[in-house]
């Protein structure tokens, strides 16, 4: 069986970091990926879908330290789906990326010493030669109109 998420997208809010009674570190993203497509009258139709994703560790940590809303994140996981009780005592269910991997692809985490953060492991994203890829617009969007994301 495979259970395997790949995301590339914007953070709706800056990451959410706790820690367990016995101190782990567990963090929450929000981020927003879109798509776009003609409809049958010929106007281009732009649609967002978000997606919450859960981060445990050194990866939560450095996700906290490093970005912030707008950041332009590659997230790599699997989904997981746990069951809760609201204030009510109605039962819940959420649908959520556990990730395995958070790679940073904006240049503000790339100039504030941003890091891959992947099971617990760091290491500088650069080329073997020591230069920076410009990686570009990964997104057709821009993060310019986060401002006025409601999250």
């Amino acid at each position: 069986m495979l259970n395997k998420v790949s995301l590339i997208g914007y953070l709706g809010r800056d990451p959410e970091l706790r820690y367990t009674s016995a101190g782990m570190p567990i963090g929450n993203l929000r981020i927003a990926t879109d798509e776009s497509y003609v409809d049958r009258d010929g106007k281009k139709v732009e649609r967002a879908e978000w997606h919450n994703v859960v981060v445990f560790q050194r990866v939560a940590e450095n996700c906290a330290n490093y970005l912030s809303k707008g950041s332009l994140v590659y997230v790599e996981g699997s989904l997981q789906t746990r069951k809760w009780q609201d204030q009510q005592g109605q039962d819940r269910d959420t649908t959520e990326v556990k990730a395995s991997r958070v790679q940073f692809l904006d240049r503000k985490a790339w100039r504030e010493g941003g890091q891959e953060a992947s099971n617990g492991r760091e290491s500088n994203l650069q080329g073997s030669d020591g230069s920076r890829d410009d990686l570009g617009p990964a997104f057709p969007s821009e993060p310019s109109g986060m401002d006025d994301v409601p999250f």
